[in-house]
């Protein structure tokens, strides 16, 4: 296994890489990252929004501010403290663009394939203990999913590139969706987060 040092200097230049991708055509650059961060946990988002791009960090907005609100409750973690101590990947790097509707367009499967090369490599660099999955596309890059009340508030071990870990998923903090705001996801999400802290 490479020293701390030499898998930081890994990560840093395999973060440099991901931002200079233009792999996708219908995908709008830049690649969003949350940093460099040597962690054993890494937290797997959908894709960035509109603001994620210009403000160069996941999680930027609306939905950031709910997220870190979960981390500040239920963990007494501030927003400084998560992005320091967690790595922050996606399964697209990318803002996808609207849809004709308005909302955020779901990336489409040759997207998601051209993109996993990126985790794949980050879960080489990193080997995490902990995956902390956001949302049903996140999660189901993992496990099946049909239901968010069958798998939030629940630890998945899992197997990946040979290695162990768990995967706690959560649900999307989006406005759009009440899931998280109601029963009984309102207490599917603190057994979640409890089981972060």
């Amino acid at each position: 296994m490479a020293s701390r040092s030499a898998r930081q200097t890994q990560l840093d230049l395999h973060v440099r890489e991901l931002w200079q991708c233009r792999r996708c055509p219908r995908m709008i650059p830049p690649p969003v990252s949350g940093g460099p961060i040597l962690s054993k946990v890494i937290l797997v988002g959908q894709a960035p929004g509109v603001k994620e791009p210009v403000l160069a960090r996941p999680f930027a907005w609306t939905a950031g501010k709910t997220l870190f609100g979960w981390f500040k409750q239920f963990c007494g973690m501030t927003e400084a403290e998560v992005r320091a101590r967690i790595y922050f990947a996606a399964v697209c790097r990318c803002f996808p663009g609207k849809t004709s509707a308005g909302g955020d367009r779901v990336p489409a499967p040759d997207e998601i394939r051209n993109c996993s090369s990126w985790m794949d490599a980050e879960f080489d660099l990193l080997r995490p203990q902990l995956v902390i999955a956001v949302g049903k596309l996140a999660i189901s890059q993992f496990i099946e999913i049909g239901k968010l009340d069958a798998v939030i508030g629940r630890t998945f071990p899992m197997r990946r590139q040979r290695r162990t870990f768990d995967l706690i998923p959560l649900p999307h903090p989006s406005g759009a969706s009440p899931w998280h705001r109601i029963p009984p996801g309102k207490a599917l999400l603190g057994d979640a987060m409890r089981l972060i802290a």
